[in-house]
């Protein structure tokens, strides 16, 4: 067994309990990342407004995708978010 074998072994308790710490506290980050943003865009004078937006998407995306990781694709489809619409 390599070292990166030893690694991955070690980790996976780890990846299992943040996967279900978002699936149960995902609305409470997703909070927190709104009011981030919200802060942020305020003292930068809606300066980087768009930045921001798109930052903030991603890392809810990211976020959902971590607590619907360990889910065994049991996810509710309305839970998930809508598609970004077509331009």
């Amino acid at each position: 067994m390599g070292l990166m074998d030893n690694l991955k072994a070690k980790l996976e308790p780890a990846k299992d309990k943040v996967s279900g710490l978002a699936q149960q506290h995902g609305h409470k980050v997703a909070h927190g990342l709104d009011k981030a943003a919200k802060v942020v865009d305020d003292k930068t004078r809606h300066k980087y407004s768009g930045t921001i937006h798109t930052g903030t998407g991603k890392a809810k995306d990211a976020m959902d995708s971590l607590a619907h990781k360990g889910g065994g694709g049991d996810a509710n489809p309305s839970d998930m978010p809508a598609p970004p619409p077509a331009s």
